[in-house]
């Protein structure tokens, strides 16, 4: 039950005080990425996964390839000297609001291009997994989205397409055709409702749904944020309401819903139990800092709803 996925992982500073950055004196060093949140949190389930992406060959770069590593991903690395790896930096601007800045510019992970994923990585994978954040950082990187995608294809292999759109990579009007090409060869894909309108139109989020089947997706996922979500597939309609909880930090939410949602498709189990799955790694990933530090295993699922508030 291999899952691939690639993208740009980068080093990711946090303010470890509330307030502008302007008066904070201490951050925290990590890393952050929407493919890396995934794919730990779908190994976290017991899920195998490969990563590939472009660190450069600093300090940094040693960062992101040991994190991975200790999260026992299998993840192909690729160093490049010629480029740094990307940097985040979070401002905890409220305990309720979190801002991001990106320097990714020029960045190694930007660099990606075909020919990073051996085709021994293929062997045995069932499903590949791709956001639109890659082919957004360059010309290179969305070459090879798409080629990555068909070869999934060519392959039988199941494409799974996450929207997550970032305006500070490109506008909507240049994310929607590259969108659509990639919805159009995916089996299952998953947005919000302002992503799905790129691709789509305006609507509601039933129609969103619709829409994105008939542009040949099986099966699709808008993610409704504290209102839960609501999925497309073989024309029925499913709705599930978010787990509460308290939010310290909502970034790689969407990425730990999406990790559940797949890791129970992987096993063929019905669609209401991949919307549990996914609401409650979603909610996970919003109870501590940091981006995937949160994000649950397996036998972790229930202590949300659980009434022992120790476990002994």
């Amino acid at each position: 039950m291999s899952v691939l996925t690639f993208g740009e992982t980068m080093a990711l500073t946090t303010a470890q005080d509330l307030g502008p950055l302007a008066h904070v004196s201490t951050m925290r060093l990590g890393i952050g990425g929407a493919e890396t949140n995934f794919a730990i949190a779908l190994r976290r389930l017991g899920v195998p996964v490969t990563w590939v992406g472009r660190v450069g060959s600093d300090s940094l770069g040693d960062r992101v390839a040991r994190e991975l590593h200790a999260e026992r991903l299998d993840a192909h690395v690729v160093r490049d000297p010629d480029a740094p790896t990307g940097l985040m930096v979070k401002e905890r601007r409220t305990s309720t609001s979190t801002r991001v800045w990106y320097y990714r510019a020029g960045s190694a992970g930007s660099r990606f291009r075909i020919g990073d994923i051996p085709e021994t990585l293929w062997d045995g994978v069932r499903a590949l997994h791709v956001t639109g954040i890659t082919p957004a950082l360059s010309d290179t990187a969305c070459k090879a989205t798409l080629f990555y995608v068909e070869r999934a294809r060519e392959r039988g292999i199941a494409v799974s397409f996450d929207l997550n759109y970032r305006r500070a990579l490109w506008t909507r009007t240049e994310a929607a055709p590259v969108y659509r090409q990639i919805i159009e060869q995916a089996d299952i894909v998953f947005a919000g409702t302002e992503e799905a309108a790129i691709a789509v139109g305006d609507g509601t989020a039933s129609e969103l749904a619709e829409r994105l089947c008939e542009l040949g997706t099986d099966e699709a996922v808008i993610k409704l944020g504290d209102r839960g979500a609501l999925v497309r597939a073989r024309g029925t309609e499913y709705v599930c309401t978010a787990v509460p909880v308290d939010v310290v930090d909502s970034v790689g939410a969407g990425d730990g819903f999406v990790a559940g949602y797949l890791s129970e498709r992987l096993v063929d189990a019905p669609i209401d139990q991949r919307l549990r799955t996914a609401t409650t790694v979603g909610a996970f990933a919003c109870t501590v800092p940091g981006d995937w530090e949160g994000m649950p295993r397996r036998d972790e699922l229930d202590l949300l709803t659980s009434e022992e508030a120790v476990t002994r």
